[in-house]
């Protein structure tokens, strides 16, 4: 009696697995697996009431077919929809309810009115660049021959976006830099790179002060900051072009002998994890050769204001962002290896462990 109940059990368990065709309480004939049980039908009646093994196979064929070819038993959704849901729910995760996707980078509340503030005062910026370059048409560059007008241009629009936007982040060490600037000498400065945020960031850093932007070609195509990058003497590296490479570098060996302030990251491009990957050689074969100091900068907290995907900063800089400003590195004596080398790990040792590469 025991195994008899056992079983039943069991037979009612299987059977209502099978869902609409398996029945879980009443087929759509009115035979349900309890009138077969308790015997009040015909096994003729009650053949038809549960799929051959046949029909059990064709339905698991069915849903295996219907998985391959994209489409999602749970959701109903294809794997590019549900590739859009997940990036969408990492947008919100990021920036909040309001945020949203566009194919420009993602948005929310704060990024728009970031925008609207650093477009607003970039029409400004680019006036003040076109009277600027005017005049250097005018007098034949005779004028200005560092283009420092340019660069105080870009510097006032920096200061004023940070300042109205929340952005203008905590700055230490600066007492490193001037030590440097009373000395007046060249000097090669670099930095870990993770978001838009950086340039303006290092500029503040820096100061009212003449200097030049190591640039990747790429960025003149760059609305406004393209035109201050061309116009401010800027030294533009094409990284395709090994010829370009060679006079990039010849023209910052000259830079630093004239006595100006180079900045680059030596990176390359935004890491898109905010850990610091690999540093090319360049801006120290360039100090090395003219045995200026390198000056390291530990950019702390851009990742968390600005990701990659994110056409704007997504929330202000105060109390997140930091720039820690170390102490020159001297390249006469040393190798041009170890000169990287000590400047790479002074810019990781002033970054939260979250910033700092897996590997070192």
């Amino acid at each position: 009696m025991v195994k008899s109940s056992i079983y039943s059990s069991l037979f009612l368990l299987v059977a209502s697995s099978f869902g609409v065709d398996g029945f879980s309480g009443a087929s759509h004939s009115g035979i349900s697996p309890k009138t077969c049980l308790t015997g009040t039908k015909t096994p003729a009646a009650c053949t038809n009431l549960f799929p051959s093994r046949s029909k059990i196979s064709l339905s698991a064929a069915s849903a295996v077919a219907s998985t391959s070819s994209g489409g999602d038993d749970s959701t109903g959704l294809t794997p590019a929809e549900l590739k859009q849901k997940s990036e969408i729910e990492n947008i919100r995760k990021e920036g909040g309810f309001t945020a949203f996707k566009t194919k420009y980078g993602a948005l929310n509340l704060y990024a728009i009115f970031y925008g609207i503030i650093a477009i607003g005062l970039g029409f400004v910026w680019y006036a003040a660049l076109t009277l600027t370059h005017l005049l250097y048409f005018i007098t034949g560059g005779r004028i200005d021959k560092h283009r420092k007008i340019p660069v105080l241009i870009s510097h006032v629009w920096g200061l004023c976006l940070t300042k109205l936007t929340g952005q203008y982040p905590k700055i230490e060490g600066r007492e490193n830099l001037n030590k440097l600037f009373k000395q007046h000498r060249g000097a090669m400065i670099v930095a870990n790179h993770v978001s838009w945020m950086d340039i303006p960031w290092v500029a503040l850093s820096i100061g009212w002060r003449n200097y030049k932007m190591v640039a990747k070609k790429e960025l003149l195509k760059v609305p406004i900051l393209g035109k201050a990058i061309s116009l401010g003497g800027n030294i533009i590296v094409d990284r395709t072009n090994r010829r370009s490479q060679l006079l990039t570098l010849k023209s910052g060996i000259q830079a630093l002998k004239d006595g100006l302030y180079l900045v680059t990251f030596p990176e390359g491009t935004r890491s898109k994890n905010g850990r610091v990957s690999e540093f090319k050689n360049g801006a120290f074969k360039m100090a090395h050769k003219n045995k200026s100091p390198v000056v390291p900068i530990s950019i702390v907290g851009g990742i968390d204001v600005n990701p990659p995907n994110w056409m704007f900063p997504l929330r202000p800089g105060i109390g997140v962002a930091k720039v820690v400003v170390h102490e020159p590195v001297e390249s006469d004596g040393i190798s041009e290896e170890e000169l990287g080398a000590t400047v790479r790990k002074a810019i990781i040792g002033g970054l939260p462990e979250k910033q700092r590469p897996l590997s070192e």
